[in-house]
Parts: structure tokens; C-alpha cells; sequence
């Protein structure tokens, strides 16, 4: 008799390089983008037996993909939280604005109480372990850890660990430049503002890259990359730029086109905490960063 698991998943073996969506699609007989994604999203496909919902994770021979049609009655639903990948060790979600990474003394509810709950209702002997984070009004991809030997490596190697981790922002005014670095050294006053200083002020050394992705009049969508990860490390060199990042309150000019802040993690790849196997993540640019450009506004 087969067990519930192998009732509710079919096994396929990745015979050439691919990535995940159009291999779902050919292993059920070429069904629609949409449903392959549904079932995804719905934590219906495993990779090694690991639960994957990234469209574009790349498959290599031999690794075995297993499909459900089935949506998993405890799969995580929540407006601030979405599961991305995981297995045993690790857990990435795309986390939405308003939330924080873990709580605060003002704001108990956080990602870190939504994983936490979601283990206990899956029956998983864990909870998350946060190894990094984004600002409450900053979105996008997150990697807690499931354990405290992924944590601790996580932690202790991040730099080497993480290969890639980059953010896309839409910020004030038309970008002078298409591609650049900002060094600065950066600290914190008693009220919590983080001032930037071209010489070393006691404070942290901090290295962004940027490069410019779309610019028109008024505003440019900036694709930006970390060297280090400093606190509001991209906020305050924008604003060093003289292009603060749209929508924000502590840093900015009043420029809010989106009713939000417009600062996004979309891409983190890194070293797997236990397995050394490289992951890559990546999410789409929010929809309303670009809405207030037209054809006419490309550079």
C-alpha cells in the first residue's frame, strides 16, 4: 500500500537542463503556464524533496521533481508572507511591505510569528531563525533559517555565503549616471538618524553599487547591489546621490508616487547553509515601480 505521500505526488527524473515551469508543463502534457503555476504556488512541486515555487529554478540531470495537482491542506496563506522555497534547513519567502523581520517592542506580529505559527500547524519541529533583514516598509526575499546549525553558518559566513543579494528601487529625479559606487562611512545619532560621511566619521564603512536601469524626467528605476549590508545603507547613499528613494519618509523629499516605499529585494543567491549547493532567487519588479514611466520617458 502506498503511503500518503506517494499518493499525492508523481516522480519525474530531469533528463536534460531546464528550469522548473516548462518542465512541469511538458511532464503533464503540456497544461497551461497558468495551472503549472497554480500548482506551484500552491506547494504542489518538490525538487529533491524540497518544496519549490520559483518558475525559473534551474533543473540538472538527474534531479528528481515530484508534482501534486493537489493544494496541501496547510499551505501557508497570508498577505504579508510567501513561501518561496524549503526544505529541512532553510525557509525563503518574498515578504510584503508593512511588516517587520522580526518583532519589535511595538510590533510583536512580524515574519518571524507567521513562520513560526505556520511550522506549528504543519507539524514541524522548528521555528525561524532570522539571519538577516529588511526594513518594515522594504519588500522582498528573506532566508530564515529552520535550524540552529543552518543559523549559525548563516550567520557566521554571510558574506562568502551570500553571492548575490540586490534590490531594485525607483527613486526622485532623472539619474545622472548609468552605472556608479557610493563609499561612505555611516552612523547613527541618538534619534536613530543614519548620517553619511565621506571620511571616517566611527562608523561603518559602507559600499553600494548602482546601475541605472530605466530614468526619465522625473523619476529612474535603479538596480542596486550591496557590498556591505549596513542599516539604511541604500536609503542614505540614494540620498547621498541626491536621489532619495521614492515614498520615503525619514530620507526623502516628499516624492511619493506610489504611496509607498519604492525599495525592493528581488534577487538573493547564495551558498546552501548545509548542502553547499548554490541557490538563486529571484522576484519581479513590483508592477507600480514602473507605472510611472511610458514610452515616451526611457532615456
Amino acid at each position: 500500500m502506498q503511503n500518503k505521500s506517494q499518493q499525492l505526488f508523481t516522480s519525474f527524473v530531469v533528463k536534460t537542463a531546464t528550469t522548473l515551469l516548462p518542465f512541469i508543463q511538458h511532464c503533464l502534457n503540456g497544461i497551461s503556464r497558468s495551472k503549472a503555476k497554480s500548482i506551484m504556488t500552491g506547494g504542489g512541486v518538490r525538487v529533491d524533496r524540497a518544496i519549490v515555487k520559483q518558475f525559473d529554478y534551474e533543473l540538472q540531470p538527474g534531479m528528481r521533481v515530484e508534482i501534486s495537482r493537489r493544494k496541501p491542506k496547510n499551505e501557508l496563506s497570508n498577505k504579508f508572507v510567501r513561501i518561496v522555497y524549503e526544505d529541512s534547513q532553510i525557509i525563503v519567502i518574498e515578504k510584503a511591505i508593512g511588516i517587520l523581520s522580526m518583532a519589535s517592542m511595538n510590533h510583536p506580529y512580524c515574519v518571524k510569528t507567521i513562520l513560526d505559527e505556520y511550522f506549528r500547524r504543519t507539524h514541524q519541529k522548528c521555528t525561524a531563525h532570522v539571519v538577516h533583514r529588511l526594513d518594515r516598509d522594504t519588500s522582498g526575499l528573506l532566508v530564515y533559517a529552520k535550524t540552529q546549525r543552518a543559523e549559525q553558518i548563516l550567520e557566521n559566513n554571510w558574506q562568502s555565503i551570500v553571492t548575490d543579494r540586490r534590490y531594485v528601487a525607483l527613486v526622485s529625479g532623472r539619474m545622472e549616471e548609468k552605472a556608479g559606487v557610493v563609499r561612505s562611512w555611516l552612523k547613527d545619532n541618538k534619534a536613530y538618524f543614519t548620517y553619511s560621511s565621506e571620511t571616517d566619521n566611527g562608523g561603518k564603512y559602507a559600499v553600494t553599487h548602482f546601475k541605472t536601469i530605466k530614468a526619465a524626467d522625473r523619476y529612474s528605476l535603479v538596480d542596486l547591489k550591496l557590498e556591505t549590508g549596513r542599516k539604511n545603507q541604500i536609503r542614505v547613499h540614494m540620498k547621498d546621490l541626491n536621489h532619495p528613494v521614492c515614498g520615503d519618509i525619514k530620507y526623502g523629499n516628499g516624492d511619493d508616487p506610489i504611496g509607498r516605499l519604492a525599495l525592493h529585494a528581488f534577487r538573493l543567491n547564495f551558498f546552501h547553509p548545509i548542502t553547499s549547493e548554490p541557490l538563486r532567487f529571484e522576484t519581479p519588479y513590483p508592477k507600480n515601480f514602473l507605472s510611472v514611466f511610458h514610452p515616451s520617458a526611457d532615456r
